[in-house]
């Protein structure tokens, strides 16, 4: 048995937990109409294993034995399925951080404006929640290496990124953390929108120091321990 699958073995219901988070995680995308039919995706990271949904099939219809795992590498170790063409985006997460989930959407306002500036504008101190002014990676083909390349230039010392003319991409500790950064981040877009769209204003922006300063009070933010 391979190193892989005896790391797959050993975290048996750990994954079997995981996996069900995945598949509510790319539900919660559909239901907050972040994603349309089968687009965007959404993994996790058990040990060596990533789980990741699977290419071309409806979040309503996925089931336990759907499951889709893969290893660091992008060799499939458990399931039958095909994983997403997205799997490049997702293991480049993995490789370079710290990451134990990554979720992928088509959120409309954050793609719009992936359309229109190379940095969503701080126009919000939320832009701290994703470690400052979120860039927009260069568009690349959907499942490529290159996409997977300009993803990790735009997400250095951030947790989130747009990906031009496609999309978005977040990641965290946990799924519920990755999953509220990119809603964090489509209503940060979606704000610039709005505010940007008014005849003859321009929309006031947080500075560098401001945002600097939310970022060191967020440190403290929520509950203690």
């Amino acid at each position: 048995m391979s190193d892989q699958r005896q790391d797959s073995v050993e975290h048996a219901g750990e994954i079997e937990r995981a996996w069900d988070a995945v598949v509510a995680t790319a539900r919660r995308t559909a239901a907050a109409g972040l994603v349309v039919g089968t687009s965007g995706n959404v993994s996790a990271r058990v040990g060596g294993t990533v789980l990741v949904t699977p290419s071309g099939v409806p979040y309503d219809r996925l089931r336990p034995e759907d499951l889709v795992g893969v290893d660091l590498e992008g060799n499939r170790i458990l399931g039958e399925l095909a994983p997403t063409s997205e799997l490049p985006l997702h293991l480049a997460v993995y490789r370079n951080t710290a990451a134990a989930a990554v979720v992928h959407t088509h959120a409309v306002h954050a793609t719009a404006v992936s359309t229109l500036v190379a940095e969503v504008p701080p126009i919000h101190y939320a832009a701290a929640l994703l470690g400052g002014p979120v860039r927009v990676a260069a568009y690349a083909r959907y499942g490529t290496d290159e996409l997977a390349a300009n993803m990790l230039t735009a997400l250095r010392g951030r947790t989130g990124c747009l990906l031009g003319n496609h999309g978005t991409v977040t990641y965290g500790a946990t799924l519920d953390e990755a999953y509220d950064r990119t809603a964090q981040l489509e209503w940060l877009c979606r704000l610039w929108l709005a505010a940007s769209a008014v005849p003859g204003r321009s929309p006031a922006l947080l500075t560098p120091d401001q945002l600097s300063d939310v970022g060191e009070a967020l440190k403290g933010y929520g509950q203690p321990g």
